[in-house]
Formats: structure tokens, sequence, C-alpha cells
């Protein structure tokens, strides 16, 4: 089935005639609803990739007329329709003919699901929209634009950001920081900075690592991991084999065992299975909280003293 419409949308490239394209694709025929129907049943049925190609070439008008909507994005028109096509190859492919509806109407989403993922993968490189109420945003905050007359370049008006924000379901935050992404362009980090700029460089250079961790903090923070370890061993050591066993078993192993597995190990029952455990953890909470007493005692002594 891909081989078909491959073959088939081979004639426009980014490069490509579209006019070309347009016109190749008109040649092939429209399907009457029970054609589509009996070719549907095959590809279902049988695999049939005959049926198959005929089902997609005769939608091909209809993925081209789809990607003409996404014009406006500064993408090849040709890859637009292409993926369109992937999209319309998709819905071939899951299409029930007994559900009672046209391909068309099954197709038309799976087209556009395809195109708005290319152009929400290739606009930016950083993800723009990641919940389906910021994609929304992202595919027609122009148009709303236009119909407010608010197509001016900058930041929007308190009341347009209202009504944008209203009208999608969306937070005005993420009307203003939409608008201003939409507004300004990318910019490489690798471009170079001004040649009047201290030091020259790249852009990427100034970039703070917001999860750069101090090498103090970091040393503490595995000073205090390798003391609850030592403090966990020496407080196991105080509990008996079974304890141990059923609490290591039900607490500290990412897949615990169940109640079930122990009581047969064990032969008593799941009930007296959980008494254990509860016991054991409270056994062994008081034999850390006394411990990490008794190793911070000295040290607080020592403190005072000074």
């Amino acid at each position: 089935m891909s081989n078909a419409v491959t073959t088939t949308a081979s004639a426009l490239t980014p490069e490509g005639s579209l006019s070309r394209y347009l016109a190749e694709i008109r040649k092939f025929p429209m399907l009457e609803k029970n054609q589509e129907y009996m070719l549907a049943k095959r590809f279902a049925e049988h695999e049939d990739a005959d049926a198959a190609q005929q089902l997609i070439t005769s939608h091909l008008r209809l993925v081209a007329k789809i990607a003409m909507g996404y014009r406006g994005y500064g993408l090849p028109i040709g890859e637009v329709i292409s993926e369109g096509n992937v999209g319309l190859m998709q819905a071939v492919k899951r299409f029930d003919p007994e559900k009672g509806f046209r391909l068309a109407t099954y197709a038309m989403w799976w087209i556009r699901a395809s195109i708005q993922e290319y152009i929400l993968r290739s606009w930016s490189l950083v993800k723009i929209g990641t919940t389906a109420a910021q994609k929304k945003l992202f595919f027609n905050l122009r148009k709303i634009k236009g119909q407010i007359d608010a197509v001016d370049e900058g930041d929007l008006k308190p009341d347009q950001v209202e009504h944008i924000a209203t009208k999608l379901g969306v937070t005005h935050d993420d009307v203003i920081s939409m608008n201003r992404r939409m507004s300004g362009g990318e910019a490489s980090l690798n471009a170079p900075m001004s040649k009047d700029a201290e030091g020259g460089g790249e852009w990427q250079d100034w970039l703070v690592d917001e999860n750069a961790v101090n090498p103090e903090a970091k040393l503490a923070r595995e000073d205090e991991y390798d003391m609850r370890m030592g403090l966990l061993e020496r407080a196991l050591a105080t509990l008996n084999e079974r304890e141990q066993h059923i609490l290591t078993e039900r607490r500290l192993k990412d897949k615990p065992s169940t109640l079930e597995e122990l009581s047969q190990v064990y032969n008593v029952s799941r009930e007296r299975v959980r008494q254990i455990e509860v016991r054991a953890f409270e056994k062994l909470q008081k034999a850390m909280k006394r411990m990490d007493k008794e190793a911070r005692q000295p040290q607080d002594v020592e403190e005072v003293e000074a």
C-alpha cells in the first residue's frame, strides 16, 4: 500500500511543480459509494494491494485540498502534501467499510493529524505545543487574529488576549507566549554573536545550565545517601531471618512479592504475613532512628563545644 501512494506522489517533490502534480491526481477517478465499499472490503479481507491503490489515488485530491489550508507555516507545500498522503495511507489501513460512512469522512481526521504533527515537528526545534489545547492554539491563532484585526507585529492587546484565550480554552499566558513565538521567528544557538560583543563566540556560550548542581551540595547529598544506606543495612541486621526476608520481599524490591506467595513459603496465612511485615517495618524504623541519633550525637557535642 505504501508503494502505491509513493509511486503516485513521486511527481511532487519540494522543488517540483505543484501544478503538474495537481493535474496528474485529477486523472484518477472518484469512486461511487458501492465501488468504495467493495474495494474496502477486498482490502480488509484479502489485503488486496490493487484495491488499496484505487482507494488511495481516488482521495489524493482530498489530501491536496486539506494541505493547501496549511500554506502559512513556511514549509514546502510538497512536503505538507506528502505528510497528508501518509495520513491517508493510515486511514485506508484502518477503515472499516461496515461502519456505514465514506472513506473521505474518516480519512480527513488522519490527514489533518499527520500534517499537523509534521508542522509541529518542523516549525521549530523547540516544541511549541504539547497539549491538545496548545496545538489548537497554534493552528488557529493566525486565523483568529485576522478575524479581530490583530495582524500587526508585536504583543496583543489585553482584550485581544482575553478573546482568544476564551475562544480556544487556553490561558492568557499561553496566548501571549505562542503569539511571541510565532511572530519572532527562529534563530540558531550556533549563530555567532555580534562582533561588538565582548569575547565573541556563539549565543549558546551564554546559556546557563539550569540543571547544574553545586559540587558541595552534590557531595553532601551523596554522603547523606551513603549514611542512610548504612543505617538501613545495620537496622535490617536487628531483625530475625524471617522478618528480614518478608520485609525485603514486600518493601525493598522493585517487584514486590504478594502476600499469597510468602504465605506459601512460610506455610502461614496471608494475614499472618501482613502482621509480620508491619511489625518488622516498625522495628526497622525505630532502629534506624536510634542509630541516626547515635551517629549524629558526637558531632553535635563537638559543635557545641566549639
